[in-house]
């Protein structure tokens, strides 16, 4: 019975987290590029109390073991792509592929699948920016400055590559390229908030698309990627912990209405 207590109080706990997860995927449900989370649950230690044992035939052919409860092993995230809204703005940009955005932050680059970018005067220079103001970086780890004049005819083609129109209305070519990178294990990635990522030993280091072979990511320019959560599925998901959660806590309650009777056995 305290094994009852203990693991069903574990389960519980468990659950408590997935719902945290999951409120988390639903509060995100309109977040550009959004990637939702998931738990991954193990059991844990077995006490052994019988091993299985057959000799010439004779024994016990299994064993008789008892689990204690339930743990959270992983909590992965998933990078499919979520579906793409038309926004008309040349500074929205969505990624077909499993490429990422660079970005130079503070703390060194960052990587990001949000391409809601916007332009603003540093020092004199019109750069790409992200919503908080981190430039985006080019091929090389430059800054994407623009001439004035590129504001309201900045053309960004499928590989990245960035012409505008001169006050001429002549099309000009910035020789700049949007930078893309790849990881070997993206979920590997550190979910820093404001739709940052940044890398860890799981993840690897980042690789250009511009070094790697095989299927390259595509530019969207005018459209924006957004979050992959389903919503539907969450909920289907919350019901389902709310269930667990609720059973474990009648088994709790089970297991302690047990041990008061046992406690309350007269000779």
């Amino acid at each position: 019975m305290m094994r009852a207590l203990y693991s069903a109080a574990l389960g519980m706990k468990a659950q408590q987290t997935n719902v945290d997860i999951i409120s988390n995927n639903l509060a995100n449900v309109n977040t550009t590029a959004f990637k939702k989370d998931k738990a991954e649950f193990k059991d844990l230690l077995y006490e052994t109390l019988s091993r299985a044992d057959v000799v010439a035939g004779d024994g016990k052919p299994v064993s008789l073991q008892i689990g204690h409860g339930v743990t959270i092993s992983a909590i992965t995230k998933s990078f499919s792509e979520g579906n793409l809204e038309r926004t008309e703005n040349p500074l929205d940009l969505a990624i077909q592929g499993e490429g990422f955005f660079v970005v130079s932050t503070p703390n060194g680059p960052r990587y990001t699948r949000d391409g809601s970018f916007k332009v603003s005067n540093v020092d004199g220079q019109i750069k790409l920016v992200t919503s908080d103001g981190y430039p985006v970086l080019a091929e090389g780890d430059t800054e994407i400055v623009l001439p004035e004049t590129a504001i309201s005819s900045i053309t960004i083609d499928e590989t990245g590559r960035i012409t505008y129109k001169d006050a001429e209305g002549q099309i000009q070519d910035s020789g700049l390229k949007i930078k893309i990178v790849k990881f070997i294990n993206p979920q590997g990635l550190l979910a820093e908030g404001k739709n940052l990522y940044a890398v860890s030993a799981a993840s690897g280091d980042p690789v250009s698309e511009e070094e790697t072979e095989g299927p390259k990511s595509r530019i969207l320019q005018g459209f924006l990627e957004m979050s992959n959560v389903q919503v539907v599925d969450e909920m289907v998901k919350l019901i389902i912990a709310q269930r667990a959660y609720e059973i474990n806590s009648k088994a709790i309650q089970t297991a302690d209405d047990m041990l008061s009777m046992a406690n309350n056995l007269k000779r």
